[in-house]
This record gives structure tokens, sequence and C-alpha cells, in this order.
């Protein structure tokens, strides 16, 4: 019978969402790769579970995770079940819908009828009588925010979930509908984005002012661009790379420019006693609004070096710059 480590907050670094009650880890477990369907069951569970032994008490997924629909909700609430419905407690599990859930109209976005029965789904394939944050995983181009927020504020009356989230939503996406759970007084706390080191897109958009100026976090998804940002291609770049459309763009300029510029970034991680992939999740966490990044992990040695990154936080007006130049020219 698994008992969790009793030292598992001892060195965890936790972080608020705004001014929220809403407390996460500074890395979050995502599931996103390697819990569904082609996922061995021993292997997932073993880095789950070192995963909350390490103080990492969030665990990230969504209904669309697998690659077939469901699949890591269901993996998730296996190894839930079985080891960590003890702790429930103290665990923030979230989950997302709008992506490919499943056949016909109301498979994807964020009309009420989607969201609601998504989520029934979802509790049920990981054992749960309620998620910590329920997300909108996309904003739904045809149909009203107004209805979507109503929709999901009462999910959170219902009692199916604790706070509510967004997730890919712009800036001006994000403003007009923190102004409706506003009025609802939803207990809204985070978007979740894809942004790193070389996707400075939800700056240029203005997105963390927009948040930050509401008093609301972001979550960050997508932290190493896809394997872009860790060692794995300090050496070069073959045309078999294959990128998440969140980050295609940072090969604008071509392969062998964005080499030199992952090199570069890396000399500045040495001289921060980091690997690329460790400054790299730091980096996200220098801005007080990123409440949380979520990395995923397949394996036990990946997790405890993704953690290292919490050992040095602090960046120098100087380094900030250098990152800034090599990344923005």
């Amino acid at each position: 019978m698994y008992k969790a480590n009793d030292d598992r907050y001892e060195n965890a670094v936790v972080r608020r969402a705004g001014n929220s009650g809403l407390q996460l880890p500074a890395l979050s477990f995502g599931l996103w790769h390697s819990f569904g369907d082609d996922a061995n069951y021993g292997d997932s569970e073993k880095v789950i579970l070192k995963a909350f032994d390490l103080g990492i008490f969030s665990f990230d997924n969504a209904y669309n995770y697998g690659p077939s629909a469901g699949a890591a909700e269901r993996m998730f609430g296996e190894v839930y079940r079985a080891n960590l419905k003890p702790y429930r407690d103290e665990l923030v599990i979230t989950t997302k819908a709008g992506f490919n859930m499943w056949p016909g109209p109301y498979g994807n976005f964020s009309s009420k009828k989607t969201l609601v029965n998504a989520l029934d789904g979802s509790l049920k394939r990981m054992g749960l009588d309620y998620v910590d944050i329920y997300y909108s995983h996309r904003f739904d181009p045809n149909t009203s925010l107004e209805e979507t927020a109503e929709a999901l504020d009462e999910i959170v009356r219902s009692g199916k979930a604790l706070y509510i989230g967004i997730s890919n939503y712009n800036a001006a996406q994000t403003a007009e509908i923190i102004k409706y759970f506003k009025e609802l007084h939803t207990p809204f706390v985070v978007n979740q984005a894809s942004y790193n080191m070389l996707n400075r897109g939800i700056e240029e958009d203005g997105l963390l002012d927009t948040l930050s100026q509401n008093n609301k976090a972001l979550v960050a998804y997508g932290p190493l661009a896809e394997g872009l940002l860790t060692d794995k291609y300090l050496g070069g770049m073959d045309d078999n790379v294959k990128i998440h459309w969140s980050n295609e763009f940072v090969i604008k300029h071509g392969k062998d420019e964005l080499v030199k510029k992952l090199n570069e970034l890396n000399d500045i991680a040495k001289n921060r006693n980091q690997n690329l992939a460790q400054m790299s999740l730091a980096w996200l966490l220098h801005d007080p609004t990123v409440v949380s990044v979520v990395t995923g992990a397949s394996k036990i040695n990946h997790l405890e070096d993704n953690l290292k990154a919490l050992n040095n936080l602090d960046f120098t007006s100087d380094e900030l710059a250098q990152i800034d130049k090599i990344v923005k020219e």
C-alpha cells in the first residue's frame, strides 16, 4: 500500500494564484504526453507517485489527452484510486474541455452542453466527486462568452468544480469573460497558455498584463517548447523535428539560426549552474503572475532534473536583458 513521503512539503515551492485562495506548486505535473493509450501503467504510477512525494500536488489533465479522448484521465484515475485517494484534500486535480472529445457538434468548444457533459465524463473516469480547477480549453468563436461563463459558474455552484480556469484565450477574450465572472461572482483564477523563453506571444498580446491587473494568474504550458529548450538540439537539428502548433513560429529564421540561439542561451544557463531546460523553467517563474508551470515527465530522472530548476529562481537584470536580446533579435 502506497504511503506518501512524510517530508513531501519540506522543499516544495508553492505560489498563490493572484489574490485567490488557490495555491499551486511552482511545477505542476502534466499528463498530456506519455499517460494515455500506449502508457505502461506501472511506469506511469511510479512517476506520478514520485511527483507527489517530491511536493508536486497539482495534476493537470484534459478530456482529449490520450491520444484517444479520455485515456490519460482513465490512467490517472486508476493511479488515484489505488494510491492517492486518502490524500484527496491535499491534491489539486484539474481538467479541461473543448478539444476533440467525441463525435458530433458538441464534441468541441465551449457551449453549456459541451462543458457540462464533458465534466461528467471526466469525473467518472478519474473517480472524483469534483475537480479543483475546470477549464474551458479554448475560446469558442460561435458561442457567446456570456454563455460559457454562465455554464462554468453553474458548474461551480453544482459542486463539481472549486475554481474555474480558461485556456488558450487571448487578452481581449480574457478581459471580456472576466467581466462576466465578476458579475456572477465566479471563482475564476487562471488562464493556461503556451509560454516559454522562445514563445512570447502572450507578452505581445498583453495577456500577462490583463491577468495581473485583475489579480488573476497564468499557468504556463509548453515551457520547453517541445524539447527545443533542452540540450537535445544544441548540436544541430534535422528536418524531421516536429513542433507543437503553438511554437512553430520560433523556427521562422531557419533551424541553424535557432540552434545558434539555443547555444547562446545554454551559455547563460551554465553560468547559473543550470542546464538549458532548468533555466527555461526558472525563467517562467521570475514573473509573479505565473503561478505554476506545467511540465510532464515519463521517467523519474526527468522529473527530478526538472525540479532542480527551483534551486535557482533569481535572475539578474543583466541575465534577463541578455535572454531577451538573444531571443528577440
